[in-house]
């Protein structure tokens, strides 16, 4: 896969973007959130694992293993998360990270900076 491809996949996947209100709602339609549900504070079962788009969350998921491989930012941000918890929870919080800032970068046409997205 080359980070092309990936760029086209996830710009023609992800449509208008206006249509999200905020970056949130564009992670949460890439499924680079967790699903679950909670009342009063009380864990109530996980739910809704298959609501967005399957295609977003794959091509994030290889985003995040690219971004980790090339950019030193994203690799010191993975392993620290990674220390806390497992491997792929940590692929999946670079994932969530990219989706964000990929929805800033469609709607305000910015550039991508990884100091920005990964402090």
């Amino acid at each position: 896969m080359t980070p092309q491809f990936l760029a086209l996949t996830i710009l023609l996947e992800a449509g208008e973007i206006e249509r999200f209100p905020k970056a949130g709602n564009f992670a949460s339609y890439c499924r680079c959130v967790g699903s679950q549900k909670v009342s009063n504070g009380k864990r109530k079962g996980k739910g809704n694992t298959k609501n967005g788009n399957k295609y977003l969350a794959w091509a994030f998921v290889e985003a995040a293993t690219f971004a980790i491989r090339y950019n030193d930012r994203v690799k010191r941000f993975y392993q620290r998360k990674k220390s806390r918890t497992n491997g792929m929870v940590a692929v999946k919080a670079v994932a969530h990270k990219l989706a964000r800032a990929c929805y800033y970068i469609l709607r305000d046409g910015l550039k991508f900076d990884a100091t920005r997205a990964f402090g």
